[in-house]
C-alpha cells in the first residue's frame, strides 16, 4: 500500500510524515525549492501476528508495509493554468490513496499562507488543485478521442464512444468543482476509470492537523468535518503532528506513559493504518513457509487463487487447492494439528474468497 501525504504549505505534512514513519526529515516553516519527496516505509501493527508467532515459532516474522510519500507543499493556484503535472504527478498518481494534511493549530511563528486558519476552507482550496489536473487530463484525452472518432476502426468506435461520454460526464462535475469521487458513478464506471489514475477519484484520508491545547476537542472536530464529508471514499483524523512526532522519539514504554496521561488511546501510526485498510477495503491474510511468518495485505472480496498470486506469480498458476484456517480457529486451538482435528483447517478451491484473518498454506505444480 502506498500512501502520498498532500496538503497547503505550513500544514504540517513533513511532521506528519514523520510521526507515521519514525523519520527524522527536516520539518521548516519555508517552502521547500524542490519537488523531491521524503519516502519512508512503516510496518503494519497487526497483534495478530504475536499470537501466531507463539503458535508457530517462526525464525522470521515480516509483517505487511505501507509506504509513505510526502509531497512538497501545493500553493494556490498551483494547477490552475495547465494541470499539475511533471514530477508531482508522477508521484502521486501511483498512490493507493491521498493523505490530505489540513493545518487546524495555530502558531504566529508559522504564520497560514491565507491568514487565518479555516480547515474547510483549505480542503476546498486542495480539492479545486486536484480538479484542475483531472481536467487538464480529460481535456488531452478528448481531444485524441475526437481525432480516432473521426475515421475510427469498426473495433474500436463503440468503445471510444463509450470512453468518450463517461469522460464528457465527469467533466461536467468537474466543471462544477465536484470530485470524481463524489459524482455518484457505478463501480463499473469507475473501474474502466483504474487506468487514468484520477486524483480526485483517488480515496481520501484528511488528517486535521490540530495544537497540543487542543487534543480535548480532537473528537468533536472530527464528528463535526466527517458530517459535512460524508462518503466511503473519503475518512477524517484529527492529531496532534508535533506530538505524535516527538513521541516517536521515545522508546515505547515512555511514549506509552506520555500517551496514558495525555488521554491518548493509540499512536498515530496505528490509527491511519486501520483507517487507510477501512478506506481502500483491505483484509489481511498469512501464510507460514520456510520458517517465516508472513502478513499479506489484499482487497476484500479476493480469491484464493488472486491471494496466491500476491505472493509468487507461479503459485497462482500452479494453484491446486489452499488449506485454510481462520486466525479466530486457530488461536482457540493452540495449534494446527488440533485445529485439523476439531475439522477446522479446511480445503478450499480457486473462488474461495479469502477472509480477513486466515492462514493460509497454498498447494501448487508448476
Amino acid at each position: 500500500m502506498e500512501i502520498s501525504i498532500i496538503g497547503l504549505p505550513k500544514s504540517g505534512k513533513t511532521t506528519i510524515f514523520n510521526a507515521l514513519t519514525r523519520g527524522r526529515a527536516e520539518v521548516t516553516a519555508y517552502a521547500p525549492t524542490t519537488l523531491a519527496p521524503n519516502v519512508g516505509v512503516s510496518k503494519v501493527p497487526e497483534l495478530r501476528l504475536q499470537a501466531l508467532a507463539k503458535i508457530f515459532q517462526p525464525k522470521k516474522i515480516t509483517p505487511a508495509e505501507v509506504k509513505y510519500v510526502d509531497i512538497a507543499g501545493i500553493a494556490k493556484g498551483f494547477g490552475k493554468s495547465e494541470g499539475i503535472s511533471g514530477q508531482f504527478l508522477n508521484y502521486v498518481s501511483n498512490a493507493d490513496a491521498l493523505l490530505q494534511v489540513v493545518r487546524a493549530f495555530e502558531d504566529e511563528n508559522i504564520p497560514h499562507i491565507e491568514g487565518s486558519i479555516d480547515p474547510k476552507r483549505d480542503i476546498a482550496t486542495m480539492d479545486l488543485e486536484l480538479i484542475f489536473s483531472d481536467l487538464a487530463m480529460i481535456e488531452r484525452r478528448l481531444e485524441r478521442l475526437e481525432v480516432s472518432l473521426k475515421d475510427p476502426k469498426p473495433s474500436e468506435r463503440d468503445p471510444h464512444m463509450r470512453e468518450q461520454a463517461l469522460l464528457q460526464k465527469i467533466k461536467s462535475g468537474l466543471d462544477k468543482d465536484i470530485p470524481i469521487w463524489q459524482q455518484g458513478l457505478t463501480t463499473e464506471e469507475i473501474k474502466s476509470l483504474a487506468s487514468y489514475q484520477f486524483l480526485t477519484a483517488k480515496p481520501m484520508l484528511v488528517v486535521i492537523n490540530i495544537g497540543e491545547n487542543q487534543l480535548a476537542q480532537a473528537p468533536s472536530l472530527e464528528v463535526k468535518m466527517r458530517s459535512a464529508y460524508s462518503h466511503p471514499q473519503f475518512e477524517i483524523a484529527a492529531l496532534c503532528g508535533k506530538l505524535e512526532m516527538e513521541l516517536t522519539q521515545l522508546n515505547d514504554a515512555e511514549a506509552e506513559e506520555f500517551r496514558n496521561a495525555l488521554g491518548l488511546p493509540e499512536p498515530a501510526l496505528d490509527r491511519i493504518i486501520r483507517l487507510s485498510y477501512q478506506l481502500l477495503g483491505l483484509i489481511s491474510f498469512f501464510t507460514t513457509v520456510s520458517a517465516e511468518l508472513k502478513a499479506w495485505t489484499i482487497p476484500k472480496g479476493t480469491t484464493a487463487l488472486k491471494a496466491a498470486g500476491k505472493i509468487h506469480s507461479d503459485i497462482e498458476k500452479g494453484f491446486i487447492r489452499a488449506e485454510v484456517v481462520s486466525f479466530h480457529d486457530l488461536d482457540r486451538c493452540g495449534s494446527l494439528a488440533e485445529a485439523r482435528k476439531q475439522g477446522l483447517l479446511r480445503l478450499e478451491g480457486k473462488t474461495y474468497i479469502v477472509q480477513d484473518g486466515d492462514i493460509i498454506t497454498f498447494l501448487f505444480n508448476i
